[in-house]
């Protein structure tokens, strides 16, 4: 089995619910195991700055599906989730965006699926979250908790735990 990174977001709606639902519906304890989830996280847009705040949060998984597979995964779950990503802004409000970070050391560059993803280090609301279940994790050379450490995270806020 391969142990993959999964970032998760949204703005739109009753978003930590949508996460919950999504978290449930891509990890399925068979083709998708949850391993660790971080707190949420309430976080700055990035990109297109003038909509909501979102919430991030991220996934350590382990998987018996190749990456390919776990992209069609991630995006049949935005859709039942309500996000039309023919339709929607690129960086704008969404009820859920799923990525995948990184799967094992594979490095892929294709034109729909980059592994690592390419600006994962380059994100706060990233790298916070994913500091704290995968710290020892290797991107680039370095270490997700010494990433995380460097980049300014103004902003990022975790959340109160639910109930």
């Amino acid at each position: 089995m391969a142990e993959a990174l999964i970032g998760l977001g949204g703005n739109v709606g009753d978003v930590r619910e949508t996460l919950d639902r999504a978290v449930a519906a891509f990890c399925d304890g068979t083709a998708v195991r949850l391993l660790a989830r971080s707190a949420d996280y309430e976080t700055p847009p990035w990109g297109v700055t003038d909509q909501p705040a979102f919430v991030n949060l991220c996934l350590r998984i382990a998987t018996d599906l190749p990456p390919r597979e776990l992209l069609k995964r991630a995006l049949a779950v935005e859709a039942s989730l309500g996000r039309d990503r023919a339709t929607g802004r690129r960086w704008g409000p969404r009820p859920v965006d799923i990525d995948i970070l990184a799967y094992d050391d594979v490095v892929l560059d294709e034109p729909d699926l980059h592994l690592p993803h390419p600006r994962m280090t380059d994100r706060a609301f990233v790298l916070v979250p994913l500091a704290e279940i995968a710290p020892d994790w290797v991107v680039g050379g370095v270490r997700v908790g010494d990433l995380a450490a460097r980049i300014d995270s103004a902003g990022v806020t975790r959340l109160p735990d639910r109930p």
